[in-house]
């Protein structure tokens, strides 16, 4: 079997993520109906102006840990505004607070069969990577909590943005060989469409939830392999029928 390299992202891909973000989301909607109830306001009109706002951030900060609770006073100012309510500092720093305990969860869940799919690329012989979006600090703790490093050691790279340009500079500086390179990972956006564009092997997961941010067309032509699998425990005999050839 040739031995290939493996890109996987972390949040979504590995480890749930996105749950939390809702539940915090859901705790917001329930803040904004009550304080704006004289509108009034329903939880799924707030939840679309957040992820207006939202998505603006990741685009200027990327996957920065200040973006999403920003995104919460914003849409807190933005209804404000509407209603004629005057904001107040505690409020502002109540959200503040409830956007950043996003970061803070206590467990770090696992998708199914995280380990053993792991377990069997590694066995199996092919040099494993980390590449995640987000602050590093934070990232770092989560692959950590994991139990990541037995998998990954020091093979993590962790970046704001996740772009094709950033993608393109990780495979050249680590002169990757592009036939025997994958990513692999929930996001079209952030993981399958710079994959696709960096010309290496691509293959997508889809989340158990999934960011409304993550879904876009594909509308690049693969020139390698592009896999669409249902579970981790589908990659190793997919990589395992690609690295025969």
């Amino acid at each position: 079997m040739n031995k290939q390299t493996i890109l996987f992202d972390l949040d979504d891909t590995l480890i749930h993520c996105n749950k939390y973000f809702n539940e915090v989301l859901d705790q917001f909607a329930d803040l904004m109906t009550t304080w704006f109830r004289s509108m009034p306001l329903q939880a799924g009109d707030v939840k679309r102006k957040q992820y207006e706002f939202d998505s603006v951030g990741v685009h200027k900060l990327g996957f920065a840990a200040g973006h999403f609770p920003n995104s919460l006073v914003e849409t807190y100012e933005h209804y404000s505004a509407m209603s004629g309510r005057e904001p107040s500092a505690d409020e502002r720093e109540q959200l503040i607070s409830l956007g950043k305990s996003v970061y803070e969860f206590p467990n770090i869940e696992p998708y199914p069969n995280m380990t053993e799919t792991l377990g069997l690329l590694r066995d199996q012989g092919h040099e494993l990577f980390l590449y995640t979006g987000g602050d590093e600090t934070i990232q770092e703790s989560k692959v950590k909590r994991a139990g990541l490093t037995a998998y990954f050691g020091d093979r993590l790279f962790i970046s704001a943005h996740k772009t094709t340009d950033v993608l393109e500079s990780i495979l050249t500086r680590q002169k990757f060989n592009r036939d025997k390179t994958w990513m692999i990972g929930n996001s079209i956006r952030t993981d399958v469409v710079p994959a696709l564009e960096t010309d290496i092997n691509a293959i997508h997961i889809p989340a158990i939830l999934e960011w409304q941010y993550n879904v876009v067309d594909i509308d690049v032509k693969p020139k390698r392999a592009f896999l669409q699998l249902h579970q981790l425990l589908d990659v190793p005999p997919a990589i395992g029928r690609y690295s025969a050839i």
